[in-house]
């Protein structure tokens, strides 16, 4: 039996469309889809080669298991740059 990784991922909109998608656990696993079906199958297919590296390289394989995922909202900050 296989075991289930899971995964958080983020969705950005890119201004000129698509979504690029990035997943956190994975550092540098990003990928692009033009649609939200799209990105999700390619964040998939990154994710696969991605472990499929790991395994190769005999690395440790990091999943989402036990993390939690939040949203913190801010007031606008008047940021001074030098």
């Amino acid at each position: 039996m296989k075991k289930v990784l899971r995964y958080n991922i983020i969705f950005r909109p890119e201004p000129e469309g698509g979504f690029t998608v990035l997943v956190p656990s994975l550092p540098g696993c990003i990928t692009y889809g033009k649609d939200l079906k799209e990105a999700k199958k390619m964040a998939k297919d990154a994710i696969k080669a991605y472990i499929t590296s790991l395994k190769k390289h005999k690395e440790p394989i990091p999943t989402d298991e036990e993390n939690v995922i939040g949203l913190i909202e801010l007031k606008h900050l008047s940021l001074k740059y030098a």
